[in-house]
């Protein structure tokens, strides 16, 4: 049976609930303005009733306040997430396009079509007056000018190369922050829910460092309750939070977590012959883990991981993207020499631009993927059909050698197109001009009757001051062709360069000096021989420039779209979480009434029991 003082009871109970409504309230207008704030609401329920025993049967007891929750919607939580991962993507990829489109354009004076308008035309001066020196010297200055600029777009795309690496290692350390960020958030959470709070606050910090997180690395969480070990069927109010990022791959778990930890590739470990030396492969490791470490054990965070997502996908797909070119072929010999403990390794290849030198991106030395297991590689050669030779440090081999029948590959395949695939397809370009043309030049004579030379070459990676010459460019013995050729080192001959003279202007050494068949054969050339994916010479740029412009327009088209998208589910999970000005104002004075009401109650209750008390003498 109740007390004499039920009813003050009931009425304090319904006290107790509009403070706390009110204050509620109070903290949600407080945070109307601020970012990741999520609207609480007093969780509340009628208090068990009590039997009285009277023909009534029970009465109730009041109101229980039982916690203040967070509202928030998990749906609209992961749709935002999903779309920053999407967005995060091609912000990068359309920014990075943007700056190569821009490298790349013609701005009638220094671009590509601008320079080789101005060759031609040095060109047809040659042939008006094929005998002076004045006419060639300024061809070869304007041959000089096209080498110049490839050299200048090779400069730019590695510097843009490593702007990108850079922002790849600054992507990895904001990962690194955000788990150690949040491993922290775990441990306070915890420690007030299992006194039975909730940890409102620090909660909405741990989801916006989630969101933060999505825009980076594709996220998924994982959070489920902890029950007592000896006790299942009780809950300690703790939970385990764990966040997986790349498709899956676990970033932490409550309290721990793992980095991803940048390593430079040294110059033997690159994957493309153009590459930047020092590019990162990414690791993880564990969160102890410091600069000087050993890193031979860590395990790779695969960087053609097709489920990354985020602000990372985009800028591997513009530092590596090569277009799915990458060398791969089967393993038809593997022999190790007993005395030098090198093993060399035969790959037959058929995807029909392996077999094309001027295509080739194999880099001098690196690394070679067979059955999962890494070899390091010093030198290859190639037989000019489908046959590459490589040959293994004795190191790699040690404890194996690559078995045969299985796939080897250098680098991989990303189906993008990045600056691997721009460099690539101006080396090939570079390439099949420098050999038609030095075809053109040595098969013709000087206007004093001198045999031709080639004019074209590239500069040796191991003395700049040397140059390749043309047995070296042109020898069967390696098969190589004009592959040493790059954008980086591409340079008109020096002696072509300090004696115009020597440019074979003739075709028939019996002629006098002002003969020019030769450059007639050389001017056919650059206006009539279909040299680069079925056009001409000059019409280089316009090829490279639709590819870049194609890409550029799709990663801006998607941004747009994404972006938008980001403001409507933004709206909608705002509509949810966000705290509403009219609606507070209202649920403000829905709780003063009650507090009122409640209080008149007490008030009315306190005159019942001074009545009772005082007057009737109980």
């Amino acid at each position: 049976m109740p007390s004499t003082f039920f009813g003050l009871n009931i009425a304090a109970s319904g006290l107790r609930s509009a403070n706390a409504a009110l204050n509620t309230t109070a903290n949600n207008i407080a945070n109307a303005n601020t970012d990741s704030y999520s609207r609480q609401k007093v969780e509340q329920q009628a208090s068990d009733a009590l039997r009285v025993f009277t023909t009534y049967g029970c009465a109730g007891a009041g109101v229980d306040t039982l916690s203040i929750e967070r509202i928030r919607d998990e749906f609209y939580d992961n749709k935002y997430r999903q779309n920053e991962t999407l967005l995060g993507q091609v912000t990068q990829r359309n920014y990075f396009n943007e700056l190569i489109e821009q490298y790349l354009k013609d701005d009638g004076t220094t671009g590509f079509s601008s320079l080789f308008s101005g060759m031609q035309s040095a060109l047809q001066d040659v042939m008006k007056a094929a005998g002076t020196t004045e006419a060639k010297a300024t061809f070869v200055s304007s041959l000089s000018q096209i080498t110049d600029y490839f050299n200048h777009i090779s400069d730019s795309l590695q510097q843009l190369q490593n702007d990108i690496n850079q922002e790849i290692k600054m992507d990895c350390d904001t990962v690194n922050s955000i788990a150690q960020q949040i491993c922290s958030l775990n441990e306070q959470i915890n420690t007030i829910e299992m006194q039975g709070s909730k940890a409102n606050a620090l909660r909405d910090q741990r989801d916006e460092l989630i969101d933060k997180l999505s825009k980076i690395v594709d996220v998924e969480c994982k959070e489920t309750k902890i029950v007592d070990s000896n006790n299942p069927e009780r809950e300690t109010g703790a939970t385990r939070l764990i966040v997986y990022i790349a498709g899956g791959q676990q970033l932490l778990d409550t309290y721990s977590y793992r980095k991803l930890v940048c390593i430079a590739r040294s110059k033997a470990e690159n994957v493309n012959q153009s590459d930047l030396v020092g590019l990162y492969d990414i690791k993880w490791a564990p969160a102890n883990f410091k600069e000087g470490d050993d890193t031979s054990r860590l395990d790779n965070f695969r960087l053609d991981n097709k489920l990354m997502g985020g602000e990372l996908e985009g800028l591997i797909d513009m530092r590596d993207g090569n277009n799915n070119f990458y060398f791969n072929g089967d393993v038809v010999t593997s022999r190790k020499d007993p005395e030098t403990g090198e093993t060399t390794v035969q790959i037959k290849v058929t995807a029909p631009d392996l077999m094309d030198m001027t295509k080739c991106t194999l880099p001098h030395t690196g690394k070679m993927e067979v059955a999962s297991k890494i070899y390091e590689f010093t030198n290859w050669e190639y037989d000019g059909g489908d046959i590459y030779t490589f040959t293994l440090t004795a190191e790699s081999t040690k404890s194996t050698t690559p078995p045969t029948g299985r796939t080897a590959k250098v680098g991989t395949n990303f189906d993008y197109q990045g600056i691997p695939y721009y460099m690539q397809q101006v080396n090939e370009w570079i390439r099949k001009f420098s050999s038609r043309v030095n075809e053109i030049m040595s098969s013709g004579y000087t206007s004093d009757s001198l045999d031709g030379s080639y004019i074209l070459t590239g500069t040796s990676d191991m003395d700049s001051s040397a140059q390749y010459s043309y047995p070296q460019l042109t020898t069967l013995s390696n098969n190589k062709g004009y592959y040493e050729v790059t954008a980086a080192n591409f340079i008109v001959t020096r002696e072509l360069q300090a004696n115009a003279d020597l440019l074979a202007t003739k075709m028939d050494v019996t002629e006098g000096e002002s003969e020019y068949k030769n450059i007639q054969a050389l001017n056919d050339f650059f206006n009539k021989e279909d040299l680069f994916r079925g056009a001409t010479s000059g019409e280089f740029l316009d090829k490279v420039l639709g590819d870049i412009a194609l890409n550029t327009s799709n990663s801006g088209t998607l941004e747009k779209t994404y972006t938008a998208l980001e403001k409507t589910i933004k709206n909608q999970r705002l509509s949810v979480m966000g705290v509403d000005q009219d609606e507070e104002a209202s649920a403000l004075v829905q709780y003063e009434h009650t507090y009122t009401l409640n209080s008149k109650m007490v008030n009315t209750l306190t005159k019942i029991y001074d009545r009772l008390i005082l007057e009737t003498g109980v």
